[in-house]
């Protein structure tokens, strides 16, 4: 969350030169192959069924989740976009509690839930501009969150079958590219890697491709796989206290009273979520550590 608290950031500085799709496609090609360097080798495939599964973490979480939410980011505010994203935990608690028979709501969930979002607010809308709704792009970010449900579903039940992590990852992003291309044909790419000559972009797309994309997304599975969907959802609740933060200090931006505040209640809606699990922690299959990929 570290990481993914400044993508925004990232994303906001290539759309000026790069289009959502062609930024999507560039950042997790470099992930795949960043995946492939660190596990090399063709991924043995338990059960014909468990490709479908790896389909839809790569159309869910890749392809999907990321097309809706940085097409949001041109038709509203980033501010916003933070907003909404900070409902996903919900949705997520939502879909696992539907399709997870070991994943239950609780109190402390919603407790904390409603201080993190609340908190999150605060650190948007601190008194620097007014809450303007965009229907057309916040409704993409709202759908982006819905799908990010069914994502932490899919990798939570692959989970269960014992694969290297890297291996899911990357074949995920495989297939994240491979329902991405059919979008290449509706827009005007420009295959001018030219664009990347600019220090300020490519370190961006860097940024993304290796970190925020082949890290992250390896070690959020991996969180999934050991903390459960909902347990490892609050700690999204983290990503707009990092874009607060990393704002002040790359872009000079003042914080308020009102982003201390919301800060505060955000580090609390994740503690009390977290709370229910403090007495007993158990891994994704009790007796089975989880392995080091």
């Amino acid at each position: 969350m570290l990481i993914w608290g400044m993508t925004f950031v990232s994303t906001k500085v290539l759309l000026r030169s790069f289009s959502p799709v062609e930024i999507l496609f560039l950042r997790f090609l470099i992930g795949f192959f960043a995946l492939y360097l660190l596990s090399p080798g063709r991924m043995q495939i338990k059960d014909r069924r468990h490709e479908l599964y790896f389909a839809g973490i790569g159309l869910t979480g890749i392809t999907l989740y990321f097309l809706l939410e940085n097409i949001a980011l041109l038709y509203t505010y980033a501010s916003n976009v933070g907003v909404i994203t900070a409902l996903t935990p919900f949705s997520v608690a939502i879909c696992s509690h539907l399709f997870l028979k070991d994943e239950k709501l609780t109190l402390h969930f919603f407790t904390g839930f409603l201080l993190a979002t609340t908190g999150i607010f605060l650190i948007h809308f601190n008194g620097t501009h007014a809450l303007q709704l965009n229907p057309r792009g916040d409704l993409l970010a709202i759908l982006g969150g819905i799908v990010w449900g069914f994502y932490s579903v899919l990798v939570r039940k692959v989970a269960r079958y014992h694969y290297n992590t890297l291996q899911v990852t990357r074949r995920s992003f495989f297939y994240g590219l491979l329902f991405l291309l059919p979008t290449l044909f509706f827009i005007d790419v420009q295959w001018d890697f030219a664009r990347l000559g600019q220090p300020r972009d490519l370190f961006n797309i860097l940024f993304l491709g290796l970190g925020a994309s082949a890290f992250c997304f390896a070690s959020w599975n991996w969180a999934i796989k050991v903390l459960g969907t909902i347990r490892s959802s609050a700690y999204i609740y983290l990503g707009p206290v990092v874009t607060v933060i990393a704002a002040a200090l790359i872009l000079s931006e003042r914080i308020t009273l009102l982003a201390i505040l919301g800060t505060a209640l955000a580090l609390c809606g994740l503690f009390l979520s977290e709370l229910r699990n403090l007495p007993r922690r158990q891994s994704a299959t009790p007796g089975t550590p989880p392995d080091s990929g």
